[in-house]
């Protein structure tokens, strides 16, 4: 054991069993007339998407929807933010659960649990449900990382990283948890519609320590871009949590990619193309403004497109479940992880195999 490293040993993930993409598809699509359906419709078709998972409960046993009568937004129903957070307190430690029960590893000798989700909102947090559930020790420490956005990982794992890089005993327990499928929004303009159109739900759960197992985690990068905070927010409001994601954002994250600066500060010595890439699924014109800005081989993020395909963009979770494909392929060249939130911001770190 390295005392001066940490390796992510393992990762499992976990989605529900509730298909919504086709449905949210129709119910978006109707809301608009003319132009801006025309336009939704062939967006929704390119969007790289072919499912996003959601707790909220089937009304048929087949495809019901949780606009359908007796679902949760039936009948153009909103619920108050306060249904919506009874709802997360309960699913969300559950679906956490589910991935955390598929680690291979003994989760009941944690020392750290540190938990990311900026979907809901409870108190005790997620983070003393889960340590009650698993039966952890009452002396684990944890840290509970909430409303940082789709690079909530990044940050998760670097925590971790920083964890074992000073406690070599440590065995840390990550685990990131987002239900972005109870925060729909009774809009009818064609942008918050697409924003929308993105996000699933889904867990993870990653075991990381200072035994040489997995991959290694490597320095940590940060980059905010200036005047940008206003692309990608999120608006608490008493019908849920309302995000706002410009259409700018592609572009900008291309542009700052693009910039020789922000190009060596990321790669540093390694050319683009020699890597392994672990992009945060965000959307499709996000992973082709990555590929653009970077140089990259169109088949670089095929990892990250297969994750948007089968399940969207889970916020945080996401880019743990491209770093579980990389882990799964046992890959042996050095590489980096990205993701993008509010501010508008980057981080990311580099990673390579522990051996």
């Amino acid at each position: 054991m390295k005392p001066d490293r940490a390796y992510l040993n393992a990762i499992a993930t976990a989605t529900p069993d509730h298909d919504i993409h086709a449905a949210f598809v129709r119910w978006a699509s109707g809301r608009m007339e003319g132009r801006d359906r025309k336009l939704f419709d062939r967006m929704a078709a390119r969007s790289g998407i072919d499912h996003r998972w959601s707790v909220l409960p089937a009304t048929r046993p087949q495809d019901g929807s949780p606009i359908d009568p007796d679902g949760f937004y039936a009948h153009g129903h909103m619920p108050g933010t306060a249904d919506r957070m009874t709802i997360y307190a309960e699913a969300a430690p559950a679906l956490a659960l589910s991935a955390i029960r598929r680690l291979p590893v003994a989760v009941d000798t944690a020392t750290h649990i540190v938990v990311a989700s900026c979907t809901g909102f409870v108190a005790p947090g997620i983070d003393q449900i889960l340590a009650r559930r698993l039966g952890l020790s009452p002396r684990v420490e944890r840290t509970l990382i909430g409303f940082m956005g789709c690079y909530a990982a990044v940050v998760a794992l670097r925590t971790a990283r920083q964890i074992v890089r000073s406690e070599p005993e440590a065995r840390v327990l990550v685990v990131t948890v987002e239900l972005s499928t109870l925060h729909l929004q009774p809009d009818s303009e064609i942008e918050p519609l697409l924003a929308m159109l993105q996000f699933g739900d889904g867990a993870a759960a990653a075991w990381v320590t200072g035994e040489p197992a997995g991959l290694s985690l490597g320095a940590p990068f940060a980059l905010t871009l200036p005047d940008s905070e206003h692309l990608i927010q999120w608006h608490v409001g008493d019908t849920g949590f309302a995000m706002h994601l410009s259409g700018e954002v592609p572009g900008r994250i291309g542009a700052a990619l693009a910039d020789p600066a922000v190009r060596a500060d990321i790669l540093g010595n390694d050319a683009a193309d020699a890597l392994v890439w672990a992009v945060h699924a965000g959307g499709r014109s996000i992973l082709d403004a990555v590929v653009a800005g970077l140089g990259l081989p169109e088949d670089a993020l095929d990892r990250s497109r297969a994750v948007l395909a089968r399940s969207g963009n889970m916020s945080s979770a996401t880019l743990m479940f491209v770093l579980a494909d990389v882990l799964a392929a046992r890959e042996q060249r050095p590489g980096i992880a990205i993701a993008f939130g509010p501010g508008l911001a980057a981080e990311g770190f580099r990673f390579g195999p522990a051996a």
